[in-house]
């Protein structure tokens, strides 16, 4: 089969490797339908070192089921199914806590870029989706894979509610998918931290009330102007990167929750007394265990109710990969689905 390998920085190339096999009962094969490269996947594309070998690449399909394990019930050949971006049992007592990405017997996948994929723990990963290969809500049930869920997430270890004010941290997929679930959750000022207007105008359709395109201080000042010098009781930040994350400490309301779910690409921050302690502030999130929110998500993906999949801009074919990541990392697409 055809999948994207990943070299190096800026080194992506589609090759044909071998199909994917059952290594266990628990395990299926699922044909790729729909695939899509994530914001996280430009992180190793800016900074993997060069190697002789190709790195898997690709956390997010949609697919149609081509071969069952003995010990996944519930599933046959042709079953149109969308994955979480981590795979997990779905029994143990973290995902029973709605911790999925804590499973012990599961883990990440990073090779959904491609023509098939394994799928280790199917009977607790798989959802099943009642919609063809030829639907237009395609777009829309990909994003549950991972950046709906992720934005959702955000929200949710908010606290988002109606009382809530919140500010989203970012213009990506995951930042307006952010905005989008503060909504969904109540929150009536929803301040948006972008400065790419085709996006921003898109976090407006999705419930921003408000988008402030200064950085640094500037952006600081602006959302507290905003809030009456006060700042937001909840950040969603959605980018990774420590200016970010002091961003988010800059425009936090005394009391407030900073939400982190942008992979972050530092080490150290600061937690001490000037910073979260002496506000009171409480700084969350994590890897979102989206397999925990599907079922909550899915009805109004199906019904039209919210449509997630705005979030891709461009679509391509498996072999234009390469050219899907510099768009991507040149700000020329917001989101780049794939079509194997």
């Amino acid at each position: 089969m055809w999948a994207a390998l990943m070299y190096g920085a800026g080194d992506v190339r589609v090759e044909n490797v071998p199909d994917p096999v059952l290594q266990q009962p628990t395990d299926a094969i699922v044909r790729v339908v729909r695939t899509c490269i994530c914001g996280s996947d430009l992180h190793p594309y800016h900074s993997m070192p060069a190697a002789g070998h190709g790195t898997a690449m690709g956390h997010e399909f949609i697919g149609a089921v081509e071969q069952l394990g003995s010990q996944v019930p519930g599933f046959k050949r042709g079953d149109l199914v969308v994955a979480s971006f981590a795979y997990q049992d779905n029994t143990c007592e973290f995902c029973r806590e709605g911790l999925q990405t804590s499973c012990p017997s599961g883990g990440f996948f990073s090779e959904a870029q491609a023509e098939a994929v394994r799928v280790p723990q199917a009977a607790g990963t798989l959802v099943k989706l009642p919609a063809g290969e030829d639907s237009a809500l395609l777009p829309s049930l990909l994003t549950l894979a991972d950046v709906y869920g992720t934005g959702y997430h955000a929200a949710k270890r908010a606290n988002v509610n109606p009382r809530t004010t919140v500010t989203v941290i970012g213009d990506g997929a995951v930042g307006l998918l952010a905005v989008l679930s503060a909504r969904q959750l109540g929150a009536e000022q929803i301040i948006l931290m972008g400065r790419h207007n085709a996006r921003t105008d898109l976090g407006r359709g999705f419930g921003a009330t408000d988008v402030v395109a200064e950085r640094a201080s500037e952006g600081i000042e602006r959302v507290r102007e905003l809030t009456g010098g006060n700042g937001t009781h909840a950040v969603l930040e959605a980018v990774g990167y420590k200016n970010a994350y002091q961003t988010a400490l800059g425009v936090v309301r005394p009391g407030g929750v900073i939400s982190r779910v942008g992979v972050p690409q530092y080490g150290e921050a600061p937690i001490g007394f000037d910073s979260l302690f002496g506000p009171n502030l409480t700084l969350t999130g994590g890897p979102a265990p989206v397999r925990a929110y599907i079922d909550e998500l899915l009805p109004g993906v199906l019904d039209g109710t919210v449509q997630p999949g705005k979030v891709f801009d461009r679509t391509i074919r498996l072999e234009e990969t390469p050219d899907g990541y510099r768009a991507m990392d040149s700000r020329e697409a917001l989101k780049v689905l794939i079509q194997p």
